[in-house]
């Protein structure tokens, strides 16, 4: 006799899903919870019938087609989470938070768009006003020593109202 035979093989049997292991009840092939809550996700549904109880998901899992119930069931998971760290507003408090910030985000980005619009408006100033200089003897010797310094044109004069002193840099 080999050793082949000395084995058993006994047919493979159903394990119970998460929520019938929870129940302690059996779980059957027909059993509507066993394909959202397999065995290895205990947590999950332990979870989702804390929260809304077991009659009342497998209520609101009948209550949706069949083709819909795998998104329904990640927001039970979904909600009841979140209602575990928040009893009070759930998944709400956390959209609410969300929205806040992203309000946020808008006034400073709006902010930002308008200094960087003002930053431009300031380059083009000056780009215009060096265009306009058109004999600026640039680098030439003071004196003719070893001083050096840019050239100054008397027809060009500094106008306060015209290009404001604005930021900590100096021309």
């Amino acid at each position: 006799m080999g050793l082949e035979s000395l084995i058993v093989t006994r047919p493979r049997t159903h394990q119970p899903c998460a929520a019938c292991r929870m129940l302690r009840r059996r779980c059957d092939s027909n059993c509507i919870l066993a394909p959202y809550f397999p065995c290895d996700e205990m947590d999950k549904f332990a979870k989702v019938h804390k929260v809304f109880g077991a009659s009342n998901v497998i209520k609101m899992i009948q209550m949706v087609e069949e083709t819909n119930r795998e998104d329904a069931v990640k927001a039970l998971v979904y909600e009841a989470t979140a209602r575990m760290r928040d009893p009070v507003y759930g998944s709400t408090g956390a959209i609410c938070q969300l929205q806040k910030m992203v309000q946020e985000l808008k006034m400073q980005l709006e902010s930002t768009k308008a200094r960087v619009l003002e930053l431009q408006q300031q380059k083009d100033q000056l780009r215009s006003v060096l265009m306009n200089v058109n004999h600026l003897d640039l680098l030439s010797p003071i004196n003719g020593g070893d001083n050096y310094c840019l050239g100054y044109d008397d027809s060009i004069a500094y106008d306060p109202d015209k290009f404001p002193a604005v930021g900590d840099w100096i021309f």
